[in-house]
């Protein structure tokens, strides 16, 4: 149904330029917009992109290109920080712009921006998973991710 409701406002409005009437420009929603992350997010490295991106594509099952909820679930399991289903789409909500209820790549980075910037609330989900990420186990190996989260937890704490 929204979907018929776009395009008979699109249409409408097609017509009214038609005819010559004067109309409202169009917002661009980030859907339609193209976005290059390298020029959106000046503050991470190419590298850091990468790897970010690669996490995303790690977790995003379906393939379509979004994190939904299942894979939100997921993620936070792998990583080690379960989160209960309400804490999910609290994460979810943070983070989604257009209000599709899922997590694209885009809005993904957002968390790390956030996460950079000291947005996110100390103990929640989405600043667990950006801590959680800062650090590759399979490269680094159980005892450098241990040296980590001792650091971290030194940090916090005093």
């Amino acid at each position: 149904m929204a979907v018929e409701d776009e395009l008979s406002k699109k249409l409408a409005r097609r017509q009214a330029l038609n005819e010559g009437e004067e109309v409202e420009e169009l917002p661009v929603s980030h859907s339609m917009a193209v976005f290059n992350p390298y020029t959106e997010f000046k503050e991470f490295s190419r590298k850091q992109i990468k790897e970010y991106e690669k996490m995303f594509a790690k977790y995003d099952v379906g393939g379509d290109k979004f994190i939904d909820l299942m894979e939100l679930k997921l993620m936070m399991e792998k990583l080690g920080a379960p989160q209960t289903h309400v804490g999910l789409k609290e994460m979810i909500q943070t983070v989604d712009e257009d209000h599709d209820g899922k997590i694209s790549f885009r809005e993904f980075l957002l968390i790390f921006r956030k996460a950079a910037e000291g947005d996110l609330i100390a103990d929640s989900g989405l600043s667990q998973l950006a801590t959680l990420s800062e650090i590759d186990v399979d490269k680094e190996g159980v005892k450098g991710a241990a040296d980590f989260f001792s650091a971290k937890v030194i940090i916090i704490y005093l």
